[in-house]
């Protein structure tokens, strides 16, 4: 008998050997439950579009660093505005709270990893009731004592086991959106430099509008002189005199709405720089002579035809929707992880005693051992709908993201063409502002010798005006679509 029972005790311990064995196979293969993210393709293989834009550049030029681009304009200005908003503009500094949150979420993941411990003591008083049952037994016991204190101190710890990695993918899904927090915060920089510098620039085409509109004023002034001692001396008549005070008018009539844009983009350029609008306006109130255009590294995109993926990658918007899209993957496995028991491990190492002398005793110690099981067992159909929602989740970051790499292609190709037609068109208006001031003198002078009508000069005023108008805005569009090429590559950070 004693032969068939230590058969049966190795046979048992050979099969709690194999269960024990097979059951931390099952767990190593759990480790982590879902599917490892891979970054997908942006789905964008052609190259760039429009070479024509190399053509339109002068290749000497050296283009300024993404990280830094204002300083390419040369403008001291600028870059006092540009680096003034990144310091003090409040949009950058709500993404920067934002950052800190998600910082603290990420921590917070990673801690539960770890075991968690905590000390506990306590010190309790009691005058105890004859009329409760502990009372009643003891009361009639030698010596009881009715008022007593009781002193408790334990130090406990607590590990849940991360058998299927859920806690793992929530705290991979807490790094990675922390990581989109960062990038959403560099793309809020880039918009506040980029606004910034667009709001300088549509500024300073302001002031030089309303420049030569007052350039306008000033000589339909000395003509209007002209025509009022001719109308003297008998050599012009009232209609030329009537002909001259409408176009002088009309010159006048376009100075306020270019003031009210002026003034509108000094009251932008101070809530963007954190201040109250007039803050600042006393140091643009000067305006400066137009700057020649700056060249920009996106015409290097289009001599070396880099894969637009390549490229765009280094948006923040981009960053963000990766690391948006690699934490929702993270997030079915954290799901998908419910299907498994949870297993948690505790202990408390104790002294209990009702007397002070005695707390930390040998007598006193108490320790305590708990081995804890929770599982779903039966709310799989709850489960199910949770690992749906995270794929689905998965599917719109997926969308999301692909969508962020087509918006970023549009905004390079819109901006680069942009830039390059209008340097185009200034150069075309320049030509044009030439010949018109040329033939605007010849008018002139033909006119004092009386070999032309007043029309014809006050003609030619009118197309000057226009020409020089347009050619002023051409400039601040071409500088502002510059600024919009190095907001699109994602430059400013």
């Amino acid at each position: 008998m004693n032969d068939i029972s230590r058969a049966i005790r190795s046979r048992a311990r050979a099969g709690a050997r194999l269960a024990a064995a097979r059951s931390l196979a099952c767990l190593a293969a759990c480790a982590m439950v879902g599917p490892d993210y891979q970054k997908p393709d942006s789905a964008l293989k052609l190259p760039f579009q429009h070479p024509q834009a190399v053509a339109a550049h002068n290749g000497a030029m050296q283009a300024p660093a993404l990280d830094q681009w204002w300083l390419g304009f040369n403008d001291p200005a600028l870059t006092r505005i540009v680096e003034r908003a990144l310091g003090e503009n409040l949009d950058i500094a709500g993404a920067i709270a934002r950052v800190e949150q998600a910082r603290a979420v990420a921590g917070h993941a990673g801690a539960e990893l770890l075991p968690e411990a905590g000390l506990d003591a306590s010190a309790a008083r009691e005058h105890q009731s004859l009329q409760s049952p502990l009372g009643k037994i003891a009361r009639n016991l030698p010596g009881y004592e009715r008022n007593q204190t009781l002193y408790n101190v334990g130090v406990g710890a607590s590990w849940e086991l991360d058998l299927a990695g859920g806690l793992k993918r929530g705290a991979q899904a807490a790094r990675a959106e922390l990581e989109a927090a960062q990038a959403e915060n560099a793309g809020v920089r880039i918009t506040v430099a980029a606004e910034a510098a667009d709001s300088y620039f549509r500024a300073r085409g302001a002031q030089a509008r309303i420049a030569l509109a007052e350039e306008q004023v000033r000589t339909s002034e000395a003509l209007m002189e002209m025509i009022q001692l001719r109308l003297q001396a008998g050599l012009s008549n009232v209609r030329e005199k009537s002909q001259a005070q409408a176009v002088l008018a009309q010159a006048r009539a376009t100075i306020p709405s270019l003031r009210a844009e002026l003034e509108r983009q000094f009251n932008r350029l101070d809530v963007l720089m954190g201040a109250q609008p007039g803050t600042y306006a006393a140091e643009l109130k000067t305006a400066v002579a137009a700057r020649a255009p700056v060249q920009v590294p996106a015409i290097g995109l289009y001599q070396s035809q880099q894969a637009p993926s390549e490229v765009l990658r280094r948006r923040p918007d981009v960053i963000a929707a990766e690391r948006k899209l690699a934490a929702s993957n993270a997030r079915i496995g954290q799901a998908i992880a419910e299907y498994y028991p949870k297993v948690s491990l505790s202990a408390i190492l104790g002294f209990e005693s009702l007397g002070a002398a005695g707390l930390f005793s040998g007598d006193s110690f108490q320790p305590l051992g708990l081995v804890g099981l929770k599982w779903r067992l039966f709310d799989f159909g709850r489960i199910d709908a949770e690992v749906a929602q995270a794929k689905g989740a998965n599917s719109q970051s997926l969308a999301a993201y692909r969508q962020s790499m087509l918006r970023a292609a549009e905004d390079v190709e819109n901006a680069v063409v942009t830039l390059t037609e209008l340097e185009a068109q200034s150069r075309e208006l320049r030509e044009e502002v030439g010949a018109h001031v040329n033939a605007r003198q010849a008018a002139q002078d033909a006119y004092k010798g009386g070999a032309v009508s007043l029309v014809e000069v006050l003609d030619e005023d009118r197309q000057l005006l226009t020409a020089r108008d347009l050619l002023a805005r051409a400039s601040a569009d071409s500088a502002r679509a510059a600024v919009a090429t190095f907001r699109s590559l994602g430059g400013g950070w």
